[in-house]
């Protein structure tokens, strides 16, 4: 495996944890929020379920943004002058709107409004799409990984050797291209 899908992987992988941890968080505060668990017959925010879904996934957002900042892109430095908070903030906010969209088809238009139902649309199908969303547009545009000058300028270039080039004095030869440096001058200039 090369280094750069050794990367991808663990960079995946960290995300993973630090939005589960965080995906956790706001899932029992969002439950808690919404169908109250040992609260009695009313939870604080049974009849606004999407106000109950942001106010705990922004809980989770701070989470994920430390997590994701310090650890699972910790090798990526922030392009932008805030450190891409603002650039984090938009793209969750913007993501949210996924789940946000799935618990409202479910609960408006498939009138299904118990927790199982809840947590399968925002917190299943809604989430699953988020993450795929966010993790591209993090790594995209938050967290680029930077440049390096062997990326731009390598060492050493190495040209394709064409098979039907005719071979003189064990090196293949070939035109060159308008591209290549020009050769050095002859020493010794003479005619022999």
């Amino acid at each position: 495996m090369g280094p750069r899908r050794q990367r991808l992987l663990g960079e995946a992988g960290r995300f993973l944890a630090v939005g589960g941890l965080a995906t956790i968080v706001a899932l029992v505060l969002f439950n808690l929020l919404v169908h109250g668990f040992n609260t009695g017959d009313h939870a604080l925010l049974d009849d606004r379920p999407i106000l109950a879904y942001v106010l705990a996934n922004t809980v989770g957002m701070v989470i994920s943004y430390r997590g994701t900042r310090m650890w699972a892109f910790r090798d990526r430095p922030p392009r932008h002058a805030d450190g891409g908070r603002s650039a984090f903030v938009a793209i969750n906010v913007a993501t949210m709107t996924i789940p946000v969209l799935c618990l409202y088809v479910s609960r408006n238009l498939l009138g299904l409004d118990d927790p199982v139902s809840d947590n399968i649309a925002a917190n299943v199908i809604g989430l699953a799409l988020g993450v795929a969303a966010r993790f591209w547009l993090f790594r995209a545009l938050v967290f680029r990984r930077p440049i390096k000058l062997g990326d731009i300028y390598p060492a050493e270039r190495t040209w394709p050797v064409d098979p039907g080039a005719p071979v003189s004095g064990g090196r293949t030869t070939r035109e060159p291209s308008r591209s290549d440096p020009a050769p050095p001058p002859a020493v010794g200039g003479g005619a022999g």
